[in-house]
């Protein structure tokens, strides 16, 4: 534990740009409870987070305004640049709709949460990749170009599980709700993208592991979470 002390201000500050409180609480406490592997018992880089009301996004997604949406998001990376972040991350993908927007104006580098989700798809050697997420970002772009440029292919479910899919994540499990019923659902739906020829399945949501991991899913989970998490823990500590 001495040579951590000596060197822990060599480890970069993480700044998370929070969208949902659930999504970002779980990311943090990833950060902090997986950062021991590498630093240590109850050792983590330091994390600054910043989250606008999320009312706020929900209103520039329904609008389709992903400038606005974007701005939000520079506006936190300027407050957590502020805290002293040296680089941020989103434990949101439904907003990494904004991201090429937001990369050209940042104060500050991120990385994007679809990048760690398909070095892991890679390493694991998944050819073919279920999404699951809000409507808003199952019908974005954000994980289609990586997995085409991945040479991974991918797979949406059907409308009408994208719509609910889509529902039961922003009227429950963003606020932590949580019934066994929508566990149910969620089960159902991965088996379908299974028996459609997908070998894992993308929680392209944050909150979504909170009620689905490999152990009750038909499929293998990617957790961009925790994915996210861990790359950041990287960054924070091999960059540094």
């Amino acid at each position: 534990m001495k040579n951590l002390k000596k060197n822990f201000n060599q480890i970069k500050h993480i700044g998370v740009v929070g969208c949902s409180s659930e999504g970002a609480a779980l990311c943090y406490k990833t950060i902090c409870t997986e950062s021991g592997k590498y630093l240590g018992e109850h050792a983590h880089p330091e994390i600054s987070m910043h989250t606008h009301s999320l009312a706020r996004y929900v209103e520039y997604l329904d609008s389709n305004d992903l400038q606005r949406v974007g701005d939000l998001m520079l506006s936190s990376a300027d407050k957590l640049k502020s805290q002293g972040a040296c680089f941020l991350i989103c434990p949101d993908n439904t907003i990494h709709q904004a991201f090429d927007y937001v990369i050209e104006r940042s104060p500050l580098p991120w990385l994007h949460i679809a990048d760690s989700v398909i070095a892991e798809a890679t390493i694991k050697g998944y050819r073919k990749l279920g999404l699951l997420g809000t409507r808003w970002l199952v019908e974005s772009d954000v994980y289609p170009s990586k997995l085409e440029a991945a040479n991974i292919g991918y797979l949406r479910p059907p409308k009408k599980a994208v719509e609910r899919i889509g529902q039961l994540i922003m009227g429950e499990l963003v606020t932590g709700v949580f019934r066994q019923e929508t566990v149910q659902y969620f089960q159902d739906t991965i088996n379908n993208l299974k028996q459609d020829g997908c070998d894992a399945v993308v929680l392209g949501c944050t909150e979504i592991p909170l009620i689905i991991d490999d152990s009750n899913s038909g499929l293998p989970t990617l957790n961009s979470n925790h994915l996210l998490a861990e790359a950041a823990i990287k960054e924070a500590i091999v960059a540094s």
